[in-house]
């Protein structure tokens, strides 16, 4: 149990659904005081309000992560409510499937616009108060996607993602005099509502390449991300923690074969 979360201030972008449900999730569950960010307001009201079910702290916030001022009136409002921020979870992101031969300029820029700046925007709005906390917590949600591996369609999305933790490395550097930590998980095939969009068939391939047979739920990367962020993880800064089922270990088909 990761005492040293509870009560703390934590924000999750794109925590209406999938991966960053289930990050709030865990948080909620460990006692932590959580705003979501989102752009659907109904989306917004549905999701904290199932995960105070958990008898967590949970509130809502309606912002747009590819806009800045957005992104500073979310945060105040945050400050309002809890007091200041000591996590940030920069977990928003797109995955929409683009062959290279069919990419445009307005394709690459959406995706581009939220995973990556998106990612800036949150960071730079919530920075003055994470200086402000003893413990300022920074966590990505990268992907093997980009980093470690390749899958046709979204090229747009790996390089974002690739970009994420070429970003934290250097943010890491220049936030340690303020002590806050920045880390990133890179899920694999989690099975989230957009992974469900991608059909059965997606679904039976994919766990057919993880030596777990299975995908992995969004508890689990929550799990991670919680970890990252605790006092207890306070010595690392700078990292990438992989939670794919082992599914980037295999050189080939054959070796699954055991």
């Amino acid at each position: 149990m990761l005492t040293s979360l509870r009560n703390k201030s934590v924000i999750v972008t794109g925590g209406t659904r999938g991966i960053g449900k289930g990050i709030a999730g865990v948080f909620t569950a460990l006692g932590a005081r959580v705003c979501v960010i989102g752009r659907n307001e109904h989306d917004g009201a549905v999701a904290a309000e199932a995960l105070r079910g958990s008898g967590g702290i949970v509130t809502f916030c309606r912002g747009d992560v590819t806009k800045q001022p957005d992104m500073e009136a979310a945060v105040a409002m945050v400050v309002a409510a809890f007091g200041g921020i000591d996590i940030l979870c920069a977990n928003a992101g797109i995955f929409p499937p683009v062959p290279l031969e069919e990419m445009n300029e307005s394709a690459w820029d959406d995706v581009f616009a939220t995973n990556l700046k998106g990612m800036m925007f949150s960071i730079k709005a919530a920075l003055p108060h994470l200086k402000h906390s003893t413990a300022g917590r920074i966590v990505l949600t990268s992907s093997i996607t980009g980093p470690l591996t390749g899958y046709p369609g979204w090229s747009h999305y790996g390089a974002t993602k690739a970009g994420m933790v070429g970003f934290m490395r250097t943010a890491a550097l220049e936030l340690a005099r303020f002590r806050i930590t920045i880390n990133a998980v890179l899920p694999g095939n989690v099975l989230t509502e957009g992974v469900r969009d991608l059909g059965q068939e997606y679904i039976d391939a994919t766990t057919a390449s993880i030596p777990l047979k299975r995908l992995g739920t969004v508890e689990e990367i929550g799990h991670a991300v919680a970890f990252l962020a605790s006092e207890e993880a306070g010595f690392i800064t700078g990292q990438t923690l992989v939670v794919d089922g082992g599914q980037t270990l295999p050189e080939s088909q054959q070796a699954l074969a055991g």
